[in-house]
C-alpha cells in the first residue's frame, strides 16, 4: 500500500519522532564509546530508540500513534502496511522487546547481570530497526 507522506500532514510529527530517536542514538553512541554509564541503560535506550522508529512509521502508515511499548505490538500494527515487518525486524524486536521492563525495575532483573556486549547487540538491533524504518518512509515518500 503506498501513502502519500505529504497527503497524511503528519510530516512534522513523524519528524519530531524520528529526532526524539536519533537523540537516543546520540546518548547510546556516547555511553558505548566512553563507558561512562551502564550496560542496562543502553539496553534501555535502545529499546526506547526502537519504539520512537516504529511509533513514526505507524505515523506514516496509519495516523496512529498508540500509548504502547512493545515493540511486538507496534510492528503488528504496522504489519497491517508493511508485512515484511517481522522477516526484516523480527529478531531485533524480540532482543529488545524486554528491556522496556527488565532495565527498569531492580526486582526483575539485576542491573549486574547486563553485560557490554548486550549493550552493543541491543544498539545493533536498535540500528535494523531504524534502517527498516527510514527505508519505508522514504521509499514510499
Amino acid at each position: 500500500m503506498k501513502v502519500n507522506f505529504y497527503m497524511q500532514g503528519n510530516k512534522i510529527i513523524i519528524l519530531e519522532w524520528i529526532k526524539k530517536a536519533e537523540d537516543d542514538e546520540l546518548n547510546i553512541k556516547s555511553i558505548l564509546k566512553h563507558r561512562d554509564g551502564t550496560p542496562s541503560l543502553v539496553c534501555f535506550v535502545s529499546q526506547q530508540m526502537s519504539e520512537k522508529y516504529l511509533k513514526s512509521l505507524l505515523i506514516f502508515y496509519a495516523n496512529d500513534c498508540p500509548k504502547i511499548h512493545s515493540l511486538k505490538e507496534l510492528s503488528e500494527r504496522i504489519a497491517k502496511y508493511s508485512p515484511d515487518i517481522f522477516s526484516k525486524t523480527g529478531e531485533h524486536v524480540i532482543l529488545l522487546d524486554p528491556y522496556y521492563i527488565e532495565t527498569r525495575y531492580p526486582s526483575d532483573v539485576s542491573s549486574e547481570l547486563f553485560t557490554w556486549e548486550m549493550a552493543e547487540d541491543a544498539y545493533k538491533s536498535a540500528m535494523k530497526i531504524k534502517e527498516f524504518v527510514l527505508e519505508k518512509i522514504n521509499s514510499e515518500e
